[in-house]
């Protein structure tokens, strides 16, 4: 199980929204300067992300995103579900057929990291990075 650039782009730019977006939307630009992403790219992110109603959307001249769940409730796993299956697991040799009936060599090594990767996505939440990044900052 990996994840694609776009989920951590995604991921970084909720974080971003979450620590100042309380009090009022944030808008595109600033979040793409400060995670290092093309605007244009970001903005189609966070749109999809406003879709699938992580984000909320608010149009306008004070328009940007906020947060449609609170940092607390809101996962790892619900952030980047709307780009990548953080649960489903591939077969690390690339095999076709991989599972505990059919095991290639590294299946029962990566079905453990594989677990403890998906235990994070799904237990983690955004209230905790946003601990982790002010913490980070003093």
């Amino acid at each position: 199980m990996w994840i694609s650039g776009t989920s951590q782009y995604a991921i970084r730019a909720v974080v971003y929204v979450a620590t100042n977006g309380a009090d009022t939307p944030v808008r595109v630009g600033p979040i793409a300067a400060v995670i290092d992403v093309p605007r244009n790219y970001l903005s189609k992110t966070l749109h999809l992300l406003a879709r699938s109603g992580v984000l909320r959307s608010v149009r306008g001249p004070r328009g940007g995103f906020q947060l449609a769940i609170p940092p607390a409730r809101l996962t790892l796993a619900r952030v980047t579900e709307a780009f990548d299956d953080v649960g489903q697991r591939h077969c690390l040799l690339g095999r076709t057929q991989c599972g505990d009936r059919f095991a290639c060599p590294a299946h029962a090594r990566w079905g453990k990291v594989s677990d403890s990767l998906q235990t994070f996505f799904r237990k983690t939440t955004i209230a905790d990075l946003m601990s982790d990044v002010r913490a980070a900052a003093r």
